[in-house]
């Protein structure tokens, strides 16, 4: 036992090296790990291979989902209420409902075998999307979607599921008693989680954990906690205990507790090796032969999940929701279920059978399974070209400063399509910017840890627009230096600052000399002035790179025909040289276009010129 354990955690972190390398999700590699190591492969583990696994995977799960709800923020939530809110209840409706009527249709199954299974694959899941969102950066809005519902439906599905099973066991099933007990396993699990919750705030907060091994001790207090809120939950109501974890963990969060960082990053730690181990043991639970009974109605049941129930739920969810179509479409596909429902329908299979229900728990496994396996190699194996495809990874820009001059940046550059994110520690400005749609990561810029938490590690350009030379210095030179962001750009207040910042080598913007030149335009250029006002609304100007092979090799008399109306290329930066390119210039793989004209014009303009 202890070198199969071994080798199944060494595997499980070998499975996320290579998510890394390939920039696929780590549970492709895991499922694929369990199939080889089960029956069906190698038969190194079987189902009578751990004994206790029922418990394992619970507490396994106890921590995962902890885990997932501790990195839920409620300011992100906010700003993705609508459309999370809507994916939690509409959302699983339509899922619950699709999938038992097409269950019931499709394979002949039961009304309560078939409600059972589609209570169970309304989860998605932390385990699932997570690693999905570490391989694929969408926009800030779409992953709090995406996390919300894969921890809210966690919980409700698991809740479901149990309920709908109890429910099949009594003699007269009743619309009251189906209520009751799942009001009573939510109320328990929210009650025990707020309780564990404010035990641990208490003990971090105020009781000394001995200084020198203060951070440690933290981890294993807020560890423990975890383990205890579910298990006391589970006590009370089966499947409570997920319910109390998931409250404790978005509680502890979004306080203010110490350590939280050591905590953060220690949870991720652990969680990575009991997801790999527990993945793995369930995948090498499945059995071919159980898959192959469905038939056609299997093969039915999985492509309307995939293709036609999520689609539905997710743009009925976000129906006027600030998501793009592409957006939408990627949500839509992006749905692979995940531990909740192959742990939980193990569980219900072993009842059945002792039960002597056989064929209704070869169904339920089966069922379960291969929409597992086939949303998780699908969705999970090709989330990342999905995302490239509808071009949905916009580039990430970090913007310190909320003021007028930041909100105005920020305004702009999400009105075409980037993916902005604004730092900033004071409350009234906070308000405003997320009252203009904008996302906002409360916090001091200047500081190191906050720019990393709001992902200055993954951004492609840093703007540095606060009204304070000095914090906008640290910020360009933790940049440049640091973090080595592709793009920097810093406001300098004063002019006797400019040459510090010139030192770091970033793009400077002199306020005074800005505003100089803004009012020489007015004198000069009044109709260029009153254009470039309305950039961004009526008019715009994008400098976008050629990666359309059908213009490569071809001069601009061949191409300016083919260009939107009311758009136009003035000028060709070509080896770091821009210049206002003559009708017979020949366009080169390496140039960069200028366009200006029209604001729907340009933005078409740019997605040609790029071959979209």
């Amino acid at each position: 036992m202890i070198p199969l354990v071994a080798a199944i955690i060494a595997i499980g972190i070998l499975a996320q090296l290579l998510a890394d390398r390939f920039e696929v999700p780590s549970i492709v590699f895991l499922l694929v790990a369990g199939i080889v190591l089960g029956p069906e492969g190698f038969g190194v583990i079987t189902p009578d291979t751990f004994a206790s696994l029922p418990a394992i995977v619970g507490l396994s799960v106890a921590i995962i989902v902890f885990e997932g709800a501790f990195h839920l923020r409620v300011e992100n939530i906010r700003q993705a209420s609508k459309a999370s809110v809507r994916l939690v209840s509409i959302g699983a409706a339509i899922s619950l409902l699709g999938t038992a009527l097409v269950v019931r249709f499709a394979l002949g199954a039961a009304w309560d075998v078939a409600f059972l299974i589609g209570a169970l694959l309304v989860a998605t899941g932390p385990t699932v999307i997570t690693p999905i969102l570490q391989v694929v950066p969408v926009r800030d809005r779409v992953a709090t979607a995406l996390e919300t519902e894969g921890i809210v439906n966690d919980v409700t599905a698991a809740i479901l599921a149990v309920v709908v099973f109890k429910i099949m066991q009594l003699e007269e099933p009743t619309v009251s008693a189906f209520l009751e007990l799942f009001i009573e396993r939510i109320g328990a699990g929210v009650g025990i989680g707020v309780l564990v919750a404010a035990i641990i705030w208490i003990i971090l907060k105020y009781i000394d954990l001995s200084p020198g091994d203060a951070p440690r001790n933290a981890r294993l207090v807020v560890l423990a906690g975890a383990l205890v809120a579910f298990g006391a939950a589970d006590t009370v109501a089966s499947e409570a205990g997920v319910a109390a974890v998931a409250t404790a963990g978005i509680i502890l969060g979004n306080s203010d507790i110490p350590y939280e960082d050591q905590i953060a990053e220690f949870k991720g730690d652990v969680t990575l090796i009991v997801l790999s181990f527990v993945f793995i043991t369930l995948a090498a639970l499945l059995q071919f032969s159980d898959l192959l009974a469905l038939g056609v109605g299997g093969l039915i049941v999985a492509v309307a999940v995939i293709f036609l129930i999520r689609p539905l739920d997710v743009f009925v969810s976000t129906r006027g929701a600030n998501f793009t179509s592409s957006e939408r479409l990627f949500v839509s596909f992006v749905g692979p279920r995940g531990i909740i429902p192959a742990s939980v329908a193990t569980l219900f299979a072993v009842e059945l059978q002792s039960a002597g229900e056989t064929e209704a728990a070869t169904l339920l496994v089966g069922t379960v399974f291969l929409v597992i396996f086939t949303t998780v190699a699908l969705q999970g194996g090709f989330a990342r070209q999905i995302a490239e495809y509808l071009d949905v990874i916009p580039m990430r820009v970090l913007i310190i400063g909320s003021g007028q001059v930041g909100r105005e940046v920020a305004a702009r550059l999400e009105n075409r399509g980037e993916n902005v994110v604004i730092i900033e520690n004071d409350e009234q400005a906070v308000e405003r910017a997320r009252s203009e749609g904008l996302t906002v990561h409360i916090g001091d810029g200047s500081d190191v840890e906050i720019l990393r938490s709001a992902g200055i590690e993954n951004a492609k350009t840093v703007v540095a627009a606060t009204g304070d030379d000095k914090v906008n210095l640290f910020v360009g030179q933790q940049a440049t230096t640091n973090f080595d962001v592709e793009r920097v750009v810093c406001r300098a207040n004063e002019p006797d600052n400019v040459e510090a910042f010139k030192d770091l080598g970033a793009d400077i913007i002199s306020s005074t000399h800005a505003t100089a030149q803004a009012i020489d335009n007015v004198i000069e250029r009044p109709s260029m002035a009153r254009w470039t006002d309305m950039l961004g609304e009526e008019g715009d100007v994008q400098e976008v790179a050629l990666t359309n092979e059908e213009f490569v090799n071809h001069s601009l008399e061949e191409v300016g025909p083919k260009l939107p109306g009311r758009c136009l290329v003035v000028l060709v930066t070509h080896d770091s040289e821009s210049f206002v390119p003559e009708p017979t210039y020949v366009l080169k793989e390496s140039d960069r276009l200028t366009l200006v004209g029209e604001f729907q014009a340009v933005q078409s303009g740019v997605a040609l010129v790029r071959g979209e």
